[in-house]
């Protein structure tokens, strides 16, 4: 193979394509987002005599331990699907896809449960307003997230995806990945570094 034939070859000079620098662009952005937002949480935390206030107790780990080992376990999923669609497994991608986005429907059902089992609302102090904010936004996310995964099953359905072009996948997973991180970020902060 010449030079000339080397440098036209499709595969060669291809490069990162336009759905995954989009969401990678898009991603980072949202986590400058979030960063300033635990950026606030910390620069409250650290002026404040007591984290949360005593007043306001603190949320029960199981519910979000569960939350995270769900939302963890559908990335880990996610995953093995991109790795079966590279290999032109269709229909095993297309059932790790389903599974993907049920995890996340369980993810919000039981955020939303957990919620309703909170002693304190949003206006009970500043501790409560970043919590239901933080997590709100997140739950937002997770909400946009399972969007973007429907879309994907959608196109693989009808045919869109395969093992030349899965370049769709890609992208939502980075967005997936992306969301499952910030959740660890706050179970951290709001769960596990303020239990008693």
């Amino acid at each position: 193979m010449s030079a000339t034939e080397l440098f036209t070859d499709e595969r060669a000079v291809r490069g990162t394509s336009s759905p995954v620098m989009g969401m990678v662009l898009f991603v980072a952005g949202e986590a400058m987002f979030f960063a300033a937002l635990f950026a606030a949480y910390f620069s409250i935390r650290a002026g404040a005599k007591v984290w949360p206030p005593a007043k306001i107790g603190t949320p029960e780990l199981p519910i979000p331990a569960v939350l995270t080992a769900t939302l963890v376990s559908s990335s880990v999923v996610l995953q093995v699907g991109i790795r079966a669609i590279r290999r032109g497994r269709v229909a095993t991608f297309e059932r790790l896809l389903g599974l993907t986005i049920l995890l996340g429907l369980s993810f919000l059902a039981l955020q939303a449960y957990d919620y309703s089992q909170l002693t304190f609302g949003v206006k009970a102090g500043i501790y409560p307003s970043l919590f239901y904010v933080m997590t709100g936004l997140h739950m937002a996310h997770v909400i946009g997230g399972v969007v973007l995964l429907s879309v994907v099953a959608a196109q693989t359905l009808t045919g869109q995806i395969s093992a030349a072009r899965h370049e769709p996948v890609e992208a939502a997973a980075i967005y997936w990945h992306f969301v499952d991180i910030v959740w660890i970020g706050l179970f951290t902060v709001f769960y596990v570094a303020v239990s008693r």
